[in-house]
């Protein structure tokens, strides 16, 4: 019978070990994704996006108007995506996006969505009017809408404001977080994505610094982790969320537009060595 005890001692050995790799109390690993928000290749033309996506290794995209255009012919925009899926890029998200009171206007957008098989589109409505179609298009195509924010003095700039929209709409209408403009507004990143309690479904991985010049204050688009966001923040509460989403490079600065190799390669290096 010895045999037999042994086989099962080593049997429950197994398992032991099996179930300490299962627990709960086991630290989760996290790894933070970067894509690029093709208005930083906003020089490039489609093709070059994709060379450059690929060249950088880049996977995620979120791409803008002028590289696949959401009221052309769905035919061309499903001719782009199969050039995607070719070289291995998704393109996860799309906008910033104009929209419309006028919901068939809108419809286009989602049925555009719909074929590229994009997950969130990141808009900025002018017209407070425009949110009650935008949420019967949601619902009905199951399709994400993040609000956008630029400055202070935008429609969505202060975080407040977009705190009273999610609270009266349904959840699948949440945020695209702009790391830069929350910050140039003087608003703590990691506090606002804190208190906007898992509606974040998209990041714009941006940087800004606000410097007084003449007694005015100077809003400049600076590299990644060298201006004043908190990203040591953010990132914490990133990985405390477990949070799913892409962190888009972006910058508003035209100089690194023009040549965003070394932005793009920037912003990645610091996401990895900074990664919690």
């Amino acid at each position: 019978m010895k045999p037999i005890f042994r086989s099962l001692g080593l049997s429950a050995a197994l398992f032991a070990l099996a179930c300490a790799f299962c627990s709960p109390t086991r630290a989760v690993a996290y790894e933070m994704t970067v894509g690029v928000q093709s208005w930083t290749l906003r020089n490039m033309e489609f093709d070059q996006v994709v060379d450059f996506a690929v060249k950088h290794k880049i996977k995620y995209l979120e791409l803008i108007s002028k590289h696949i255009d959401p009221n052309g012919p769905l035919d061309e925009a499903k001719r782009r995506k199969a050039i995607l899926d070719q070289h291995g890029l998704v393109c996860y998200s799309f906008g910033v996006n104009g929209t419309s009171v006028k919901k068939e206007d809108n419809r286009k957008l989602f049925e555009f969505a719909k074929a590229m098989g994009i997950k969130v589109i990141v808009v900025e409505p002018k017209n407070q009017a425009e949110w009650d179609n935008l949420e019967e298009l949601v619902k009905e195509y199951d399709i994400k809408l993040a609000i956008h924010n630029h400055g202070i003095t935008s429609a969505y700039g202060n975080p407040a404001t977009v705190q009273k929209i999610l609270a009266a709409r349904d959840r699948r209408i949440g945020v695209c977080l702009d790391i830069g403009h929350v910050t140039g507004a003087g608003f703590d990143a990691a506090k606002v994505f804190h208190d906007y309690d898992g509606r974040v479904y998209d990041i714009h991985l941006k940087d800004k610094r606000v410097e007084k010049v003449d007694g005015k204050q100077n809003i400049l688009d600076v590299e990644i982790g060298t201006g004043q966001a908190n990203f040591a923040g953010l990132f914490a509460e990133l990985k405390k969320a477990q949070w799913p989403g892409v962190l888009a490079i972006e910058t508003d600065n035209n100089d690194f537009a023009k040549a965003p190799e070394s932005y793009v390669d920037g912003a990645v290096k610091f996401v990895a060595e900074h990664q919690p």
